[in-house]
């Protein structure tokens, strides 16, 4: 093998950072994952076993006091039984390096880890190329009815993966929570256990209602005499419809609470109500004695009804 210090380009005098940096770079310029340079597992190897010697103080200064070669072989002779540094029943400690999944590791001793992944990831040294992982999780959001929300049921998703779901959505869940599907994410590496789909739930928006919470909001059509002769109207629920009481002399905007009537009781929440608001419908089409009797109105009982108004 040829001098380290050539291997590495560095010089006699180079520091160990200096000594750190050279190798990660040839180390990077020569993996063979990853290299298109010719002989590059070769030259990859040569640069990995001089770093052996000079990332190492002990061994880079028997180098250089000429007790051992550049393959880190002892100079001086052996007695018998007895290999380099006292060992007993070894001759010369070899540097050969094993290529696993991208990484290497000498028979004597290892490239620091820690070097190799920084160049090329965790993982890829051969200690952890082996090892199983869990796959990725996969997280979507579904837009649920508020008639299932009210009921509870089921919902299909479909994955980013092309695959659908159907997941069963508890009565009563609030906007924003998950349900874990355990297993049904992207598959684990080398056997390892597969993610799993988190599914974010939305409300989708409700052509009557709008959510405040656990209330739930409706605008109640009613006509002119249903609010001034009182009346007793029909009114539309998640759980169906209701008989709802309208008191003489309603004015428009005027809210009833129709308690419990809201979304159903969810984690430690209560049911909400139903907060249904007057809005006074005139008939679509003119009529003439409608209109006398309000010009009747206006000329002999006339009221300013902004008259509280700020």
């Amino acid at each position: 093998m040829r001098d380290p210090y050539d291997v590495l380009g560095v010089s006699k005098s180079a520091s160990e950072a200096e000594i750190k940096s050279a190798f990660r770079r040839l180390a990077k310029k020569y993996h063979p994952d990853q290299s298109k340079e010719p002989k590059a597992k070769e030259r990859f190897a040569e640069v990995g076993s001089a770093y052996e010697i000079l990332g190492d103080d002990k061994k880079r200064k028997a180098f250089d006091h000429g007790e051992i070669d550049a393959e880190g072989k002892p100079r001086a002779p052996q007695f018998e039984g007895f290999g380099f540094g006292g060992q007993q029943g070894g001759g010369p400690r070899n540097f050969g390096f094993d290529f696993g999944a991208g990484g290497f590791s000498g028979e004597g001793g290892s490239i620091d880890p820690d070097i190799l992944s920084e160049l090329f990831g965790a993982g890829r040294t051969r200690g952890r190329s082996q090892t199983t992982s869990r796959g990725e999780d996969i997280g979507v959001s579904v837009a649920v009815p508020l008639a299932t929300i009210a009921q509870g049921g089921s919902v299909r998703v479909a994955l980013p993966t092309g695959k659908t779901l159907d997941v069963a959505v508890p009565a009563g869940i609030d906007e924003g929570k998950s349900i874990r599907l355990r297993g049904q994410g992207h598959p684990g590496r080398r056997g390892g256990t597969a993610g799993d789909v988190i599914v974010t739930i939305r409300y989708a928006p409700h052509p009557l209602f709008k959510v405040e919470g656990r209330d739930l909001r409706l605008d109640l059509p009613i006509a002119l005499y249903e609010a001034i002769l009182g009346a007793r109207v029909r009114a539309t629920t998640l759980s169906g419809e209701v008989e709802v009481a309208i008191a003489p002399g309603s004015h428009g905007g005027r809210v009833l609470r129709l308690r419990g009537k809201g979304l159903p009781a969810g984690a430690d929440q209560r049911a909400g109500d139903l907060l249904a608001t007057l809005r006074i419908v005139l008939p679509s089409e003119p009529d003439a004695d409608l209109t006398a009797l309000m010009r009747k109105m206006r000329d002999q009982k006339p009221y300013n009804p902004r008259s509280g108004a700020a």
